[in-house]
């Protein structure tokens, strides 16, 4: 097992996440304990120290879980991670309440690495926000000795994390952010993990395998990576591409099998980072998947909108949404905006669509977008 030198400590450059353990049902909430902890213990054998919940997580149970589990093993044996689920901003008011819990839930004394969670759109207003207390809270309990290390996650665009940085950050350790070779471009990680370089927070990553679209490639991808490295199995690249990024200090896996386990610890065994073709061709498949709408925020259609409609933005989160299937991040955003600013509130004028150098059908994308968020 790699390990990575985070101040004073030791941490396994691969960290288990907890957000997909294996179930006993389709019910997300009725984990496979067993399962998990025949996991946990190979993680374990095999050099792994670093495991991430979160108190929403299997709908509250894998805090449960992961406390049982771990309860097995001596306390100075991992670091383990959970957060404050301001991802709900009717939790602001229960920073107190929440950590409590947590502690009883986790079956610990102390946070290892504890987060603000999910800092975006809709909740970076209410994190900031004095009358709640959060970061005092935690600042409280850090002195204490219940968290060790703070940090905060972020689904936020790079101006949401800024803002949070200029109001938080020299109480800032580390950072948890989607990070891999299609979100590099496709959600500005680039930018994020330069912004992180200028206050000197290391990263954490998460959704390394995008939601395992990034564990199996088209034929064609597949055989230009084999070209370059015949042996290096398809999870394995995007693995190598963040052992690339010099910042990068845990890279967290949701493995929800056994075999995951197995697979992502061989990986782990050697740091072998990609050099410059390597890179080159990574990033080449990453703009060919994540191919969209061809917007390239020129903004002359946001001039010759009657509504004032943030159009480059709302295509850019159409282009994620399309190519994740669904999910929550564009649901999220969009919930952010007032009712006039959303996909919904285009009057299909088309006065866009004739300016646009690309020749984009804008009225048409807002219209499917409008539909795809009702799904």
């Amino acid at each position: 097992m790699i390990y990575k030198k985070f101040q004073d400590i030791e941490l396994s450059a691969l960290g288990m996440g907890t957000m997909r353990l294996p179930l006993i049902s389709q019910n997300e909430a009725e984990i496979d304990e067993a399962a998990s902890a025949e996991m946990v213990e190979y993680a374990i054998r095999h050099g792994v120290n670093y495991f991430d919940t979160a108190w929403g997580y299997h709908s509250g149970n894998s805090e449960l879980v992961m406390g049982k589990i771990l309860s097995e093993y001596p306390r100075d044996s991992f670091y383990l991670a959970t957060k404050f689920p301001g991802y709900d901003v009717s939790n602001m008011d229960k920073v107190e309440e929440i950590f409590e819990k947590q502690l009883e839930k986790c079956r610990v004394e102390y946070f290892d690495f504890y987060l603000f969670h999910n800092v975006c759109e809709k909740n970076i207003n209410e994190y900031l926000d004095p009358k709640y207390g959060i970061l005092d809270y935690l600042i409280k309990q850090k002195e204490n000795g219940r968290i060790r290390h703070l940090g905060f996650s972020a689904h936020g665009s790079y101006d949401v994390m800024k803002r949070f940085l200029e109001a938080y950050g020299e109480h800032m350790e580390f950072c948890q952010i989607q990070l891999n070779y299609i979100d590099w471009s496709f959600q500005d990680a680039k930018e994020k993990v330069e912004l992180l370089d200028e206050y000197h927070i290391p990263v954490w990553v998460m959704e390394p395998l995008r939601g395992g679209k990034l564990a199996s490639l088209s034929d064609e991808n597949t055989a230009a990576l084999k070209a370059l490295r015949p042996d290096e199995g398809i999870p394995a690249w995007a693995f190598r591409f963040l052992q690339s990024i010099p910042s990068v200090t845990m890279i967290l896996s949701g493995m929800s099998n056994f075999a995951q386990v197995q697979d992502n610890i061989h990986t782990f065994e050697t740091e072998e980072p990609l050099n410059e073709t390597e890179m080159k061709t990574i990033l080449n498949i990453a703009d060919k998947m994540a191919n969209g709408v061809p917007c390239t925020a020129c903004r002359y259609c946001t001039d010759h909108c009657p509504q004032g409609i943030d159009i480059p933005s709302l295509i850019k989160m159409y282009n994620e949404h399309t190519f994740t299937g669904g999910g929550f991040l564009a649901p999220m955003l969009i919930e952010s905006l007032p009712e006039d600013k959303r996909p919904s509130a285009c009057l299909a004028c088309r006065s866009c669509e004739a300016v646009c150098p690309q020749e984009i059908k804008i009225s048409e994308i807002l219209a499917d977008f409008t539909e795809k968020l009702k799904a």
